[in-house]
C-alpha cells in the first residue's frame, strides 16, 4: 500500500477532522504541515495540490483528495468507520448536526474571512474575537438545541463516534480558543468529555500537533 500523507495546519479545523478520522481507521499517515500563517498553502506547489488553496489535503489509495467532508465520506465508505447511520431518515438528521458545524460555522469563521472583516473595519478595537465570537456562540447554542433530537450515549448521535463529533471538537477548539462562553451548553461538555477520552482525539488536538518551538 503506498504511503498516505496528509498536507495539513495545526489548527486547521478541517485537518483537525481528518486526523480524528485517520486515527479511528488506524491509518498511518505521514504528516506535511503547510503553514497558513507564512502563506504556503499559495505557493505554487501546494496549489497544483488543491488549485483552492487549502488544506486539508490528503493522498491516499492513489488518489489525491481535497474537501474536508468528501474525504470523510471516503474514509468512512472504503474502511467502515460508520460515522453516518444507514437508515436515510437518521442519516439525514445526523448529516445535519454535522453541517451545522462544517457547513455554517466553519466558513464564515475562517481567521483569513475573521482577518478579511478586521482589514475592513480598519481594525477595530476587539476584532477579529468579536466577529468569532459573534457567529461561534450562536451556531453552538442551535447545535445544543439540535443534540436535545439524540441520546448522547455518550457521544452525539450514539455510543460510537460519528461525523458529528468529529466536526464538534475542533468547533469547541476554537470556541475555546476565542474565549466563547460553553458553560450553559451540557450536552455539547458532556459529548466534548466523552471524546476527549479517546485517544483517536486526543492525538489529533492541536496542542498535540502543532509545531516544535
Amino acid at each position: 500500500m503506498s504511503e498516505v500523507v496528509l498536507y495539513d495546519y495545526w489548527r486547521s479545523s478541517a485537518s483537525y477532522r481528518l486526523r480524528i478520522a485517520l486515527n479511528l481507521a488506524a491509518i498511518p499517515y505521514t504528516s506535511i504541515p503547510v503553514d497558513l500563517t507564512k502563506g504556503e498553502q499559495r505557493s505554487p506547489d501546494h496549489l497544483a495540490r488543491n488549485p483552492q488553496g487549502l488544506v486539508p489535503v490528503l493522498k491516499i489509495d492513489g488518489l489525491q483528495l481535497t474537501q474536508s467532508l468528501a474525504i470523510l465520506d471516503y474514509l468512512d465508505q472504503t474502511r467502515g468507520l460508520d460515522l453516518l447511520p444507514t437508515d436515510p431518515a437518521a442519516r439525514a438528521r445526523a448529516q445535519a448536526l454535522a453541517h451545522a458545524i462544517a457547513v455554517d460555522i466553519h466558513p464564515v469563521c475562517n481567521l483569513q474571512v475573521a482577518r478579511h472583516a478586521t482589514a475592513l473595519t480598519g481594525g477595530a478595537e476587539g476584532m477579529p474575537g468579536d466577529w468569532m465570537k459573534h457567529f461561534i456562540r450562536p451556531g453552538l447554542m442551535a447545535f445544543e438545541t439540535m443534540l436535545a433530537g439524540f441520546e448522547q450515549s455518550p457521544f452525539c448521535t450514539g455510543s460510537t463516534p460519528g461525523l458529528a463529533d468529529i466536526c464538534l471538537m475542533p468547533q469547541i477548539y476554537n470556541a475555546r480558543r476565542w474565549e466563547v462562553k460553553l458553560s450553559d451548553m451540557p450536552r455539547i461538555l458532556s459529548v466534548e468529555a466523552a471524546c476527549s477520552e479517546l485517544p483517536a482525539f486526543a492525538a489529533a488536538h492541536p496542542d498535540a500537533c502543532a509545531p516544535a518551538g
